[in-house]
């Protein structure tokens, strides 16, 4: 058993030389970490390149569940994509918008959507370059390509931090000054009456600064949602705001 290697200076640079002190442990690889796999890391991709290496049966079992869900899912089929950037998820959006009949946003990449529908989001994030992509995808909703389903009430703070002072407002009404920390009970609601009748669901990233109580209820909405579907699909995926780790959980029920 070994330290958390993230603690080693070579891991997230994937250097040689720490790679390969790693790899004299061992005869052979087995890689069942499927939530660090997809990260070039000295104690992911760099071993493999100094040994035998294997998928290992966790590794297994998570493929074959996320080869079903996305291949030949069961339908209504939904995706619930939030976090912070719209730059860090265009792929699976484009990806997804063609396979989903339902696709919710949240969390701060809200912001940008909600700036491409022409409203003032006051000191949100947002990512200007993405604004244009996010009007094409709103288009293709109204086209009914896809449903694309935005907040309409957001949790906005004065800045950002947990004893900030903070505000439920509509997402036309975003004052200067303020900015979103989590979607509003409204949006949490409607988001959980549209995914009541899904069987496949999958979520990657949090509706708002989840970490801190005060902004955490739009995400706990959807996680309880997910949990009371009784016969359902799901697929959960959860990026934390320092991005140092990813779990994913498959489930069927």
């Amino acid at each position: 058993m070994l330290e958390n290697t993230r603690f080693h200076p070579g891991e997230e640079g994937n250097d040689a030389e720490f790679a390969r002190e790693l790899a004299s442990l061992a005869t052979l690889y087995v890689n069942d970490a499927f939530g660090a796999a997809h990260r070039a890391h000295a104690s992911t991709e760099g071993v493999a390149r100094f040994l035998p290496s294997v998928a290992g049966l966790l590794m297994e079992r998570e493929l074959r569940f996320l080869g079903s869900a996305l291949d030949a899912p069961r339908r209504p089929f939904a995706a619930i994509l939030g976090g912070a950037k719209v730059s860090e998820k265009i792929r699976v959006l484009e990806n997804l918008a063609g396979k989903v009949e339902l696709l919710l946003i949240g969390g701060g990449m809200a912001g940008t959507f909600i700036k491409a529908l022409g409203h003032s989001v006051g000191d949100s994030l947002v990512e200007d370059d993405r604004v244009s992509f996010a009007r094409v995808l709103i288009e293709r909703s109204r086209q009914g390509e896809v449903k694309l389903m935005l907040p309409d009430d957001v949790v906005v703070a004065d800045e950002f931090a947990e004893d900030a002072n903070k505000l439920t407002v509509a997402v036309d009404s975003i004052a200067s000054g303020f900015m979103i920390m989590d979607i509003g009970p409204n949006t949490g609601r409607r988001y959980s009456e549209a995914l009541r009748n899904c069987k496949t669901v999958m979520w990657n990233g949090p509706m708002g600064v989840f970490e801190w109580e005060a902004y955490s209820q739009g995400t706990r909405t959807i996680a309880e949602t997910l949990a009371s579907l009784d016969d359902a699909t799901t697929v959960l995926g959860a990026v934390p705001r320092q991005r140092r780790f990813r779990r994913w959980t498959c489930r069927t029920r």
